[in-house]
């Protein structure tokens, strides 16, 4: 930890990355770094950069920084939240004269020069504020707002089992700086009613497995009705299923325009990283994703899953 300190210390010029379709955590640890650098080493130049902020495009700062290539000569980069190489955002990361990753999943592969991994952390803004803190970094306003923006949506409010006492405590500390959390709660849970009957039409079209995994899949006809992302449908109506009671394991199906489909995996107790890693995925032990090549791939991972719980009954 201390060489990536001495790496951000060192270098004049420092570029942020962070994975595709980026998550509160991705936007929040991305943000949080950039402003956290900026209070702490003002002379330096800290760009992010990446695709659209889409539905997080409400946080200070959510908009990229536009560069060319040659910003990139003699300057650090800098990945946050992305286990593999093929999900950071702007492969422009290796032009960089050194790279840092930063990371809370399951490690895949080594791709940077320094890595910190730390499985332990309900989210990689989580692992920010703990360097922040330990290299005693002056936490602003901006910073927190963000970074607490990262702990909040990858911990699930609070909810998951990755939660733990370290997790309030860094909250505790960003509150502390100065903002109101209610604010942010809102751009994040509050809806427009057509959302809100969006979610309950998803509802109804939950369906179960003899093992009583819950499923969702939507084909491309459904998606494009929608009028709204794949992202919104993928990863923002998994957890429509998350709350039944008997349902230890549920994955959300959504197909893309190519034919592919997005698959996102979620558990209550059983590991079901290994099933999405079998497929070219993953992510946590409860949360994990994979891309899958058709229809009739989805079905054998859902078979899969439905296996695993058989198992473990």
């Amino acid at each position: 930890m201390h060489e990536a300190l001495e790496l951000l210390k060192n270098y004049d010029t420092v570029i942020i990355h962070r994975h595709t379709n980026p998550d509160g955590d991705a936007m929040g640890s991305q943000i949080g770094l950039k402003n956290l650098l900026l209070e702490n080493f003002p002379e330096k130049k800290v760009y992010v950069v990446g695709d659209g902020a889409g539905r997080f495009s409400f946080m200070d700062g959510s908009v990229m920084d536009e560069i060319p290539d040659e910003t990139y000569k003699g300057a650090l980069a800098v990945i946050l939240d992305s286990a593999e190489h093929s999900l950071v955002s702007d492969d422009r990361y290796t032009l960089a004269e050194k790279t840092l990753r930063i990371d809370h999943h399951i490690f895949c592969e080594k791709f940077a020069d320094v890595e910190i991994v730390e499985t332990s952390y309900e989210s990689c803004a989580g692992l920010v504020t703990h360097l922040a803190r330990e290299w005693g970094l002056t936490v602003n306003t901006l910073a927190a707002k963000a970074l607490f923006t990262g702990i909040v949506t990858d911990s699930g409010r609070f909810r998951y089992d990755s939660t733990t006492p370290r997790t309030f405590s860094d909250a505790a500390f960003l509150l502390e700086k100065g903002f109101n959390p209610t604010e942010i709660y809102d751009k994040l849970y509050v809806d427009d009613f057509s959302m809100i009957k969006m979610r309950a039409g998803f509802i109804l079209d939950i369906r179960f497995t003899k093992n009583n995994v819950a499923y969702i899949y939507s084909d491309r006809k459904k998606v494009d009705s929608l009028g709204v992302s794949d992202f919104t449908v993928s990863r923002g109506m998994v957890n429509v299923m998350a709350e039944i009671r008997g349902v230890d394991v549920w994955v959300n199906f959504t197909e893309s325009t190519d034919g592919t489909v997005l698959a996102e995996l979620r558990s209550r107790n059983l590991d079901i990283n290994k099933i999405a890693v079998k497929y070219g995925g993953g992510g946590h032990l409860k949360a994990s994703g994979a891309g899958l090549k058709d229809k009739a791939q989805a079905m054998e991972m859902l078979a899969d899953l439905d296996k695993l719980v058989g198992e473990n009954k």
